[in-house]
């Protein structure tokens, strides 16, 4: 009985074929009716005191094997499984979008090799360690544009991060409208929607302020982390292009809003970060995935293992027992 407890069928619309089986036994009475002989004798006082005959009582017995061999192969095509391999499991996923700039003085080299491309090494790494997330990029310099909408599909993601550089748009720094693009990306129907901003600058282009667009997060309820990148100082940075097209470096001081970050951070729920060099980067990023480790589902789901094998002897044995009994003991009844 506790094997009986233990199982579930996963296609439990096969049990239908359950119907079969009385149609089969009314078939089988209804031609043993009809298949009666006639015999004409004088009396039956004699005829009733004879036993029925043990091959008589076989043929019925063949009907029965058949039914249970039936039933049998329906229970296999249910495809019974054990519940004893049923698992919870608890699928851990957030919306998160990266708004990421892409302005010249981003190519500064204070981040080795330069800001853009510490920023997408590190940013790449923090995509693999968040497989059930969906994520999704946003970059800006002088405006701002939706690189990658949110996904699941992580190697599109990295492949499209891969690609941006600084020069893809107008130069400038639009923070206000790189958050603002950013949160028009969010899912609203989910739980937990997080931005990810990094910036090297002060806000100086765009149609919306940093702190409006801040609200506007707000009023969606996406966290906002911000992270300033750049040493503290002066830091070797684009001032020029030569004749050759070639950017011409020199030290500069390094500016960045960081009032205006902590607000926005401060508003949405988030944190302020400041990244001077590539492993401090990483840090910020290992410390916002430990913050946003949040379960958005849960569900009950079984490794499939089939336990049809008990049914499968069962069926032969059953059949075997048919073909002994109709080889045996009714070879002379079917005219074998």
């Amino acid at each position: 009985m506790q094997f009986i407890n233990d199982i579930t069928f996963a296609n439990k619309s096969m049990f239908w074929l359950f119907l079969l089986i009385p149609g089969y036994i009314g078939w089988y009475l209804w031609k043993g009716r009809n298949a009666q002989g006639e015999l004409i004798v004088s009396s039956l006082d004699n005829l009733e005191r004879i036993p029925g005959s043990f091959r008589q009582y076989l043929r019925h017995f063949v009907v029965v094997l058949r039914s249970i061999s039936l039933s049998l192969l329906i229970l296999i095509l249910a495809k019974p499984q054990s519940v004893k391999n049923w698992k919870n499991v608890s699928s851990e996923g957030i919306n998160i979008i990266i708004a990421l700039d892409l302005s010249t003085s981003m190519l500064a080299q204070d981040l080795k090799p330069n800001r853009v491309e510490a920023s997408k090494a590190v940013a790449m790494e923090f995509i693999d360690s968040r497989p059930q997330d969906r994520i999704g990029l946003v970059v800006f310099s002088g405006e701002s544009f939706t690189q990658c909408p949110l996904t699941t599909d992580h190697t599109v993601l990295k492949n499209l991060f891969s690609g941006i550089h600084t020069g893809m748009m107008a130069d400038g720094t639009a923070i206000g409208m790189g958050l603002a693009t950013a949160v028009s990306r969010i899912d609203t129907t989910q739980k937990s929607n997080v931005i990810i901003l990094l910036t090297d600058g002060v806000n100086n282009q765009g149609a919306i302020d940093p702190l409006t667009a801040a609200e506007i997060a707000k009023a969606y309820k996406a966290r906002v982390y911000t992270v300033g990148l750049g040493t503290n100082g002066k830091a070797l940075a684009p001032v020029a292009i030569d004749a050759n097209g070639k950017y011409i470096l020199d030290l500069v001081d390094v500016e960045i809003d960081e009032a205006v970050l902590k607000k926005i951070a401060e508003k949405t729920g988030g944190k302020y970060f400041r990244a001077t060099d590539t492993q401090k980067l990483k840090k910020i990023y290992q410390e916002i995935d430990k913050m946003e480790r949040h379960i958005v589902s849960e569900k009950n789901f079984s490794k499939g293992k089939e336990v049809y094998l008990p049914f499968a002897f069962g069926l032969l044995f059953v059949l075997m027992i048919e073909i002994i009994v109709r080889q045996f003991f009714l070879r002379s009844i079917n005219g074998n």
